[in-house]
């Protein structure tokens, strides 16, 4: 049996960890060097940063603050932001990151996935979704530039489309429960984790270990990624994992 992963992510804004509600009204969580360490020694699966307006503003990617977080980091590292090109795919890499995430550069331009998997292999192709409830529908739309621009575009289509693609994995980023600490969207996770083959992480609205758990067991996730409950210390990661062990989920020992 797999183990269920624990993912953290770091939200970057301007050389700063952020933490917000419904992507937006972002508030300071600290320095990504130094969160970087800590969630390295305290035994998380994975790490994820995220440059958050790089997109938004038309920017380049933050490379040395991602190269900077890289080696305090020993454990697999994804990085997205603003990834445009196979040229950006490979400036990121060159940071010390193992994968790489792309929204709005692949729904802009969607042979970017098959360029980067073609040329990096699909382990390293993230295709993350930010996604908004359709009001009274079981459907899910994708945004581009963190959550700001409506695309029309299905959130269930996209995702089989990416797969298709080459993509090799899948973050679903629910905007609706983003920051709520309510729980996340274990209808929209378990439909795409139903239609898809690779791995689907749940990204938006943990707030307690119990709602990892309803993630990888009625959400049938592979993984679930956390920010606020971590950043500011309402539960440690091997709180998360100790919650998960006992209800017999399998996961990854923290390290003592």
């Amino acid at each position: 049996m797999l183990a269920k992963r624990v993912i953290v992510c770091l939200d970057v804004d301007r050389g700063r960890v952020v933490k917000g509600y419904k992507f937006f009204d972002h508030v300071d969580a600290g320095d990504p060097v130094a969160l970087g360490r800590r969630y390295n020694e305290e035994g998380v699966d994975e790490l994820v940063f995220y440059d958050i307006t790089a997109s938004h503003e038309g920017r380049a990617f933050m490379l040395d603050v991602a190269a900077r977080t890289a080696e305090q980091v020993f454990i697999p590292y994804t990085v997205g932001g603003g990834i445009r090109t196979v040229d950006d795919f490979r400036a990121v890499l060159k940071t010390g990151a193992d994968k790489v995430s792309i929204n709005s550069g692949a729904l802009k331009r969607p042979e970017l996935i098959t360029e980067a998997a073609e040329r990096f292999g699909a382990q390293c192709v993230v295709l993350a979704l930010d996604v908004k409830r359709i009001p009274g529908e079981k459907r899910w739309e994708c945004y581009l530039n963190g959550g700001r621009i409506p695309t029309g575009i299905d959130a269930l289509e996209w995702a089989l489309r990416g797969e298709g693609l080459g993509a090799g994995e899948i973050v679903l980023n629910s905007i609706d429960a983003d920051g709520t600490k309510q729980g996340y969207d274990i209808d929209l996770t378990r439909t795409i984790a139903d239609a898809v083959r690779i791995p689907v992480v749940a990204s938006g609205g943990a707030g307690a270990p119990e709602h990892l758990y309803q993630a990888v067991t009625e959400g049938r996730a592979e993984a679930a990624l956390v920010a606020s409950i971590a950043h500011f210390g309402t539960h440690a990661i091997a709180e998360i994992k100790q919650y998960l062990a006992e209800r017999g989920v399998c996961v990854r020992p923290v390290r003592a």
